[in-house]
């Protein structure tokens, strides 16, 4: 192996001058860099661009062929030890060395293919330095020539490395008992049983006009140990329910009481848009079956509760034109409305897609004071 650091150091030299010989195309948009040593050994260096060769430079050759030389010998003799054909270790300088121009990881794999090998190379030898850089040797034990390979970039070992550590991170995110996640409600609102108070008129929503939007920071806390499918959600939720009037209508304060009802100050008024907007915040709590495929995945949820909340705002809106112009009238008030709310909701979901629905218990306003009615809302969740 010591014939190994001998035609490294030299290899890393030629890298660092840009000594090549011949460059090719290679699949994946890799490009190939075949170098020819003196003592008739060669080189096959695999690059994705400039930029992967240049960071090469940002460590000392003496002081990483010292410190390979020390590592290799470590997984040689492990090597020697061990039944197995193949012996991976892995070596973490930059904590043993904090401060110093050394690589956060070196990964050596050392396979003794022994006699039976139908190869010459009897002992071959991987490196990799984090994600950057990798040397692979095979060195000849009847003194044919020594063959090395050199990567930057990525490897396929590192790569699948990489996908293990995360796929394991992502286990362990889903088997925590507790953990949050961020989703938004889209959907629409509709009043039930609606009753018109004396001195307003009767009046229809606008389907598509009247939006439910909802911003849901939950957590999700499984009940049970590890696998149960029950679950408690609950969190914050930042709501907006949109009441969109049809025909010329609007809502309107008279006296302490709202009602719907035309401008009387202008009944020949075309409105192109007339709605009543509130903002609230809403904390849900509901009971959740979150049924797993043999996968993992989600398969199907059904969850039911209810949920309590608190009017933050509110205002009206209407749209219109006036001589040629169009002009937009916004008017903030509590327009009689409830300023706290509660209910009932429930959730049914396939996979990655979430059906919900909202319902009311309390007056959209308060009592006899205006329209008698109890906002539902419905849609689709988006989850994240």
């Amino acid at each position: 192996m010591k014939r190994f650091f001998a035609l490294l150091a030299f290899l890393l030299l030629t890298l660092t001058t840009a000594s090549t010989s011949r460059a090719a195309s290679r699949p994946g948009n890799d490009d190939t860099i075949l170098v020819k040593l003196p003592n008739q050994s060669t080189m096959t260096l695999y690059v994705k661009d400039k930029a992967q060769l240049r960071q090469m430079r940002q460590y000392k050759l003496d002081s990483l062929i010292v410190l390979l030389d020390a590592y290799i010998t470590q997984a040689e003799a492990a090597g020697k030890n061990s039944k197995a054909e193949q012996v991976t270790l892995e070596f973490y300088p930059a904590k043993e060395q904090p401060g110093k121009q050394v690589p956060e990881q070196i990964r050596i794999t050392v396979r003794n293919q022994g006699a039976g090998s139908k190869t010459k190379s009897a002992d071959h030898v991987d490196v990799t330095l984090g994600r950057v850089f990798g040397v692979t040797v095979d060195e000849s034990t009847d003194g044919g020539n020594d063959h090395v390979s050199v990567r930057v970039g990525s490897s396929p070992t590192s790569d699948s490395i990489h996908n293990a550590q995360r796929k394991a991170r992502q286990e362990e995110r889903a088997n925590r008992a507790v953990h949050s996640n961020f989703n938004i409600d889209l959907g629409l609102n509709t009043l039930v049983n609606r009753e018109t108070p004396a001195g307003g008129q009767d009046f229809d929503l606008r389907p598509i006009g009247s939006r439910y939007l909802s911003l849901n920071w939950h957590y999700d806390i499984r009940v049970g140990k590890k696998g149960s499918p029950l679950h408690l959600l609950t969190g914050p939720e930042l709501a907006f329910n949109n009441y969109m009037l049809d025909k010329n209508l609007q809502f309107v304060e008279a006296g302490s009481r709202t009602v719907v009802a035309t401008d009387a100050n202008n009944p020949d008024r075309e409105l192109q848009k007339s709605k009543l907007a509130v903002s609230s915040i809403n904390l849900p709590l509901m009971a959740v079956l979150d049924f797993k495929n043999k996968k993992g995945r989600d398969a199907f949820r059904i969850g039911a509760g209810g949920f309590m909340g608190y009017r933050l705002g509110s205002h009206t809106k209407i749209k219109y034109e006036d001589n040629g112009n169009t002009k937009k009238d916004k008017d903030r008030g509590s327009y009689n409305l409830a300023d706290f709310q509660y209910g009932l909701q429930g959730t049914i979901g396939i996979r990655r897609i979430d059906l919900f629905a909202k319902y009311h218990l309390n007056e959209t306003f308060k009592n006899n004071r205006g329209p008698q009615a109890q906002t539902l809302s419905f849609g689709v969740s988006l989850l994240q």
